[in-house]
């Protein structure tokens, strides 16, 4: 029929409208600022470099490995790797970023760079309150500015970081694990060395013969 679409569209909004009178879920309108629609899980915004402990920049996951950077399609990841080496999670010396720059003027909210990255370093943000004066300068943000806490992540996506807290807990464990085996084995077979080279500087007793 005709204007079939029209009309299921006016009856969408009728019914949007004379239930507004009536219930709050219909009330599709808010007064903005001042009210604020609680955000899905899902949301996503801008990117953000995730950080364990207090220290924003010694606890860093991020390994300067420049994966999100290779793979951003509007290249809007700087990065420069350090010349020296930091333990990471796990113990393990890892290079971090001496530089870490977006560009959120020119990033597209993708998301790419998150599904790319190994180290669980880069997630997305919530935040879209960013406006500014300045489009160059005001949303050329650095990796202090990007740094938020993993409280921060488990925050604003609970479910998706506990599983990904869940799966770094159990790979700090397995690599922990394996270290002490390691250390055990090496201690071992230290002392299994000392003893051998003992026993080969120990004199020889020579029996005597008895009438």
């Amino acid at each position: 029929m005709l204007g079939e679409g029209i009309l299921k569209g006016m009856a969408v909004t009728a019914k949007n409208f004379l239930g507004s009178y009536v219930s709050d879920e219909r009330l599709t309108t808010i007064q903005y600022p001042e009210e604020r629609q609680p955000l899905q899980e899902a949301v996503r915004q801008f990117p953000f470099l995730v950080f364990d402990g207090n220290d924003s920049m010694a606890g860093l996951r991020c390994v300067a490995c420049q994966i999100c950077e290779k793979e951003c399609p509007p290249k809007c990841i700087y990065i420069e790797k350090s010349k020296d080496k930091k333990p990471d999670y796990i113990g393990k010396p890892q290079l971090y970023p001496a530089t870490f720059d977006i560009d959120l003027s020119v990033c597209m909210s993708c998301q790419i760079c998150v599904e790319v990255c190994p180290f669980d370093a880069i997630k997305m943000d919530t935040e879209f309150e960013l406006s500014t004066s300045d489009r160059f300068g005001g949303l050329l943000v650095n990796k202090t500015q990007l740094a938020k806490s993993n409280q921060h992540y488990r925050k604003i996506h609970p479910t998706e970081a506990d599983e990904v807290d869940g799966r770094l807990a159990a790979e700090k464990a397995k690599a922990e694990a394996k270290a002490k085996a390691d250390a055990e084995a090496k201690a071992k077979a230290v002392a299994e060395a000392k003893a051998k080279a003992a026993a080969a500087a120990a004199p020889a007793v020579t029996p005597t013969a008895t009438k």
